[in-house]
């Protein structure tokens, strides 16, 4: 629910940061979505990379069956699996070793959490060693929007590089993305305060042409946004699991 707020161009930039910093999959490896919600960043991964096995991981129940619908009327064979991360994953619901993910996302999930670290440290039991994750957290002041929808915090560089490497992954960049027309999408956000949520719950019709008028330009715009900037508010880590499965 995030970013309904302006018409949500902010997935599609986020999107093509993941895909280029995850890079490009052997054939047959297994990528993983930890926290695939209703499956559209899963979906995304398995039309970008058709030669491979996408699995998503998601609590809940609701979320999990959308997005195996999402999939079947694609056409495509995403698994979407629901599992409770926060909890140890008994060792019967684990993966065989050939079928660990040797590339992982977790994009927009450890914001509404209040122990990511542990999150990432049960996701271990999918992914192999070595394995490349790359996750997106917001920076930037919370908005009333995001307290509404869950987010318990944001993040900065070292922040994000804490919780990776408390999880058992070494950090192989972080970058700040996002300067200037995300941070000023982000702002937009910030400013309309509780209205916005008021809005969204009550689906005003002239919000709605607002939002609309505003995701044009964001579309346009967000092209020019860098990569990597001291104040931009979109976080991306790009970090290596060094561990062996998860057994705490």
């Amino acid at each position: 629910m995030g970013d309904p707020a302006l018409g949500n161009p902010a997935n599609d930039y986020r999107n093509r940061i993941v895909l280029r910093c995850l890079g490009v999959p052997t054939p047959g490896a297994t990528i993983v979505d930890v926290g695939s919600g209703q499956g559209q960043l899963a979906i995304l991964l398995q039309e970008t990379y058709p030669n491979s096995r996408v699995l998503g991981l998601e609590y809940s129940s609701e979320g999990v069956q959308r997005a195996k619908s999402a999939s079947e009327a694609a056409g495509l064979t995403v698994k979407f699996l629901q599992r409770d991360l926060l909890e140890e994953t008994p060792a019967d619901q684990r993966l065989p070793e050939s079928e660990l993910a040797s590339l992982a996302v977790c994009s927009e999930v450890l914001e509404h959490v209040d122990d990511p670290a542990r999150l990432l440290r049960n996701a271990s039991a999918y992914i192999a060693p070595g394995c490349r994750m790359v996750v997106t957290v917001p920076g930037g002041p919370r908005s009333a929007l995001d307290r509404h929808i869950g987010h318990r915090r944001h993040f900065d560089a070292e922040r994000i590089r804490g919780v990776l490497e408390q999880a058992g992954f070494h950090v192989e960049r972080i970058e700040r993305a996002g300067f200037p027309f995300f941070n000023l999408y982000r702002l937009l956000i910030v400013l309309r305060g509780q209205r916005l949520v008021q809005d969204l719950q009550a689906k005003d019709a002239s919000s709605s042409r607002i939002q609309i008028a505003l995701s044009r330009f964001f579309e346009k715009v967000f092209h020019w946004n860098i990569d990597d900037f001291v104040f931009g508010w979109q976080i991306v880590a790009v970090a290596k699991f060094e561990g062996g499965r998860s057994n705490h």
